[in-house]
């Protein structure tokens, strides 16, 4: 379906495309990636990755699939992807004038009060709000560091959800389907989010990303996803998010400098990268951490090399699903940077 030639007043490519069904390959004049640039990306991605390869990748660039895997309709845990779905559904909210990043998770959870009286939702999003929640569970332990003083990417996310839950009065499946995913056109057989536990009668969606807990999704629903965000929060005419929360949420919300609650913890990097509940392309300590795509991509980020890969200045989306090992998340680089060799040079 091409898309309207205006999108809420701001003209949009007459190739750009929204699809109503499945993934279309793109017609012979479209102006997007060369197959050979695409093979080339798809294959240095393949040599960093673990024993599932490339069969859960799909490459997306103007709403027309350049590349997909055998296995893009396998519906798997996508671990930490949870958390962008989870920071969607605080901005839906926000959108709707519930909250506030900046609001007191006390407000909302009195128990908070007493131990935790400084931490906002912002906090949560960020991993910086010192909360100690044990995993896989919504008990609340005493505070591992005063708010704001450090990062650590910890089971924060599931207290989050139960907030967020509390403040939409329904599971955020529900808000998440009804406001996202069925506007998207997600195929719902091929996504599941899983519960942690229920509080005042509301079931709780886990929002840390464990399996027990979190989401399950296929590339092909994960990538859809990824293109709404592509999009700014538009999908063919319609606003399903603000602008307002993506340009908040998608850069980073962690300075460089704020010290690793472990220093020995794997997440040592994220600090100058994270942002509320995603992954930017900012700077760490190590430098920029995809120096090769704009400053402006982001993703919804994984263990296991779960990834969707979002970089609106290309119109693309990459995504990747598996169930193989860990791998340092700058070696997506590599692809990327021969995915933007390949742009077409109108563009």
């Amino acid at each position: 379906m091409i898309c309207a030639a205006l999108m809420l007043g701001k003209a949009v490519a007459a190739d750009i495309v929204f699809p109503a069904g499945d993934w279309a390959p793109p017609p012979a004049d479209a102006k997007v990636i060369a197959p050979a640039s695409v093979d080339r990306a798809v294959a240095a991605l393949k040599d960093v990755v673990g024993k599932d390869g490339v069969s859960g990748v799909l490459v997306i660039q103007n709403g027309y699939v350049l590349w997909a895997g055998d296995r893009i309709d396998e519906k798997r845990p996508v671990w930490s992807c949870t958390k962008s779905v989870l920071s969607t559904c605080l901005g839906l909210l926000w959108d709707d004038g519930k909250l506030s990043p900046d609001d007191l998770a006390s407000k909302y959870l009195p128990e908070l009060a007493a131990d935790y009286p400084t931490v906002t939702l912002r906090h949560l999003a960020t991993f910086t709000s010192g909360v100690h929640v044990k995993d896989g569970t919504l008990d609340i332990g005493a505070p591992d560091y005063a708010p704001g003083t450090a990062f650590h990417y910890s089971a924060q996310s599931d207290l989050l959800a139960l907030i967020l839950t509390r403040i939409a009065g329904e599971p955020l499946n529900d808000l998440f389907k009804r406001r996202i995913a069925d506007p998207l056109g997600m195929d719902p057989t091929g996504w599941e989010w899983k519960t942690i536990g229920e509080r005042d009668g509301l079931v709780v969606n886990g929002g840390a990303g464990f399996p027990a807990s979190g989401l399950h999704m296929t590339a092909r629903n994960l990538a859809r996803f990824g293109w709404l965000y592509a999009n700014d929060g538009v999908w063919d005419g319609r606003r399903l998010i603000s602008q307002r929360y993506i340009d908040y949420a998608t850069v980073a919300r962690v300075d460089a400098s704020l010290p690793p609650h472990d220093p020995k913890g794997w997440y040592t990097d994220l600090p100058g990268i994270y942002g509320l509940n995603w992954w930017t392309n900012g700077v760490s300590l190590k430098g920029r951490l995809w120096p090769s795509a704009p400053d402006r991509t982001f993703a919804a980020q994984g263990n296991l090399n779960n990834i969707c890969i979002v970089i609106p200045e290309w119109k693309l989306v990459l995504v990747r699903t598996g169930l193989d090992q860990v791998i340092d998340v700058r070696l997506y680089d590599g692809a990327l940077k021969l995915l933007g060799e390949g742009l077409p040079a109108t563009r």
